[in-house]
């Protein structure tokens, strides 16, 4: 005769395998999405930085070309005196 603990206990076992398994896959998952949004969030973070620096790169442009100006308006006015 077959004996009920015999087919019990693999049938557990298998239970108990297929459990843990699932519950890893489960939570590499989880673990990839909340990894996926902190980089999107670094990503955004990124690029705000990225635009301020543009900006600030074209006022400072903005500034030298003004300055540039004004030295050679004052170089005019120093040639234009000798």
């Amino acid at each position: 005769m077959i004996d009920i603990g015999s087919i019990v206990i693999p049938i557990t076992v298998m239970l108990i395998l297929a459990g843990a398994v699932t519950g890893c896959i489960s939570f590499y998952f989880r673990f990839e999405r909340h990894r996926t949004e902190v980089l999107a969030a670094e990503l955004a973070k990124n690029r705000e930085l990225a635009e301020q620096a543009v900006q600030q790169q074209e006022q400072v442009q903005a500034r030298l070309a003004e300055l540039t100006n004004r030295v050679a308006a004052v170089e005019q006015l120093l040639r234009s005196v000798e």
